[in-house]
């Protein structure tokens, strides 16, 4: 017999190890015998390493049911959501009563900090810069990093819906009507409170705010059905897999 923690060998059965002193029965109840049935490893996934644009498409979850019906259920919802989201106008602000507003709003405040160092006009462009940049980051860090093309496509859905709640922003530009943060409003606030009044006024483009907010809002929707394109084609290479997988075995 051998002590179970020393390793030293036993001469005589006995109830302490005469070399480290533990206490078999102590040392047992506190240190679980390992199973003696050995653990199966993980299924192993070979990418395509051949294919230049595999890990646009592949990952280490492709062979994974429950990854696949979860990002299905995630794919149909930002389906019916983009539908709902683009088929708005500008002028109703469908995003900005959205909850994801909420969740683009701290990094827009957050970019105006970030940015200060460079001057007014980019202190205020920083906000759009930091709303955009963020969901940005998360999609390369999520390809690059993680290896994970689905949820990479997700980031890539949350930046041309940013795109989407800026346009709101932008066409107030002139009007001043939308509440901004703290309970102004562009109109009554001092100049430069208001983003885009300031941006486009120092630009000389302020007279173009409706026709740019358009522009930004359509380059959204198309960001968005990329990135839905992309998530499906995701979907449908691990769905093939899949079954590939099930008519193998």
């Amino acid at each position: 017999m051998n002590c179970p923690k020393c390793r030293q060998a036993l001469a005589a059965p006995s109830e302490i190890c005469p070399h480290c002193g533990i206490v078999f029965a102590k040392y047992r109840k506190y240190h679980a015998e390992p199973s003696a049935q050995p653990h199966e490893p993980p299924p192993v996934v070979v990418l395509d390493e051949d294919n230049p644009t595999h890990f646009l498409f592949d990952d280490a979850q492709q062979g994974a049911l429950a990854y696949f019906l979860s990002r299905s259920l995630v794919w149909l919802g930002l389906m019916v959501w983009s539908w709902r989201l683009m088929g708005a106008s500008i002028d109703s602000n469908a995003v900005g009563e959205s909850f994801l507003h909420l969740v683009n709003l701290p990094f827009h405040e957050a970019g105006h900090v970030i940015f200060r160092p460079f001057g007014a006009f980019i202190t205020s462009l920083g906000g759009t810069l930091g709303q955009l940049l963020m969901p940005l980051i998360c999609a390369v860090t999520l390809l690059l990093k993680t290896r994970d093309p689905f949820g990479a496509s997700v980031a890539l859905w949350w930046l041309g819906e940013s795109f989407l709640d800026i346009a709101p922003y932008m066409n107030d530009a002139r009007a001043g009507q939308l509440p901004l943060l703290g309970g102004n409003f562009g109109h009554s606030s001092p100049y430069g409170f208001h983003d885009w009044e300031y941006l486009l006024t120092e630009t000389g483009l302020l007279q173009y705010d409706h026709s740019l907010a358009k522009a930004v809002f359509v380059l959204g929707c198309i960001v968005m059905l990329l990135a839905m394109l992309w998530g499906g084609l995701v979907l449908l290479r691990q769905y093939k897999r899949l079954i590939a997988g099930q008519s193998e075995s």
